[in-house]
């Protein structure tokens, strides 16, 4: 049964999405997650009994495959956390997802930086030897 209110699953989608990310920040135990951790978007089923938690993992590829590792054994964890917090009848089963969007995002950025012209320096100097009057 769908629920009656079609916005619950974008309001406890941004629940879980603060609480996960929350967990991460402070309460993560796991030496496996070592790299830098961005809880990017949570995406719920209708009845809210999966959420697919995307998030973004800074660092070598050898540190987000074990950073990864690390995130799926809490997510049983996680599941329990996330249910007492928001007092939901059925707590959703977290599912991991690796967004790639931020580190492409970042790769698209220094390769634009990287091609960029750089002003020339006769600009600069005329602009300063400019009086006013024209």
């Amino acid at each position: 049964m769908p629920p009656r209110d079609p916005r619950r699953v974008d309001r406890v989608s941004a629940a879980v999405r603060e609480e996960v990310a929350a967990f991460l920040a402070r309460d993560a135990k796991d030496p496996r997650i070592t790299g830098l951790v961005t809880v990017t978007a949570v995406e719920m089923t209708r009845d809210l009994r999966h959420a697919t938690v995307f998030v973004s993992v800074m660092g070598t590829d050898a540190e987000r495959a074990e950073t990864f590792d690390g995130l799926l054994s809490v997510a049983a964890h996680l599941r329990s956390r996330v249910g007492k917090a928001l007092r939901l009848q059925f707590a959703p089963e977290i599912h991991f997802k690796l967004d790639e969007s931020v580190a492409r995002a970042a790769k698209i950025e220094s390769l634009l930086a990287s091609i960029r012209p750089t002003p020339p320096a006769s600009d600069a100097a005329d602009g300063a030897t400019d009086d006013g009057h024209g």
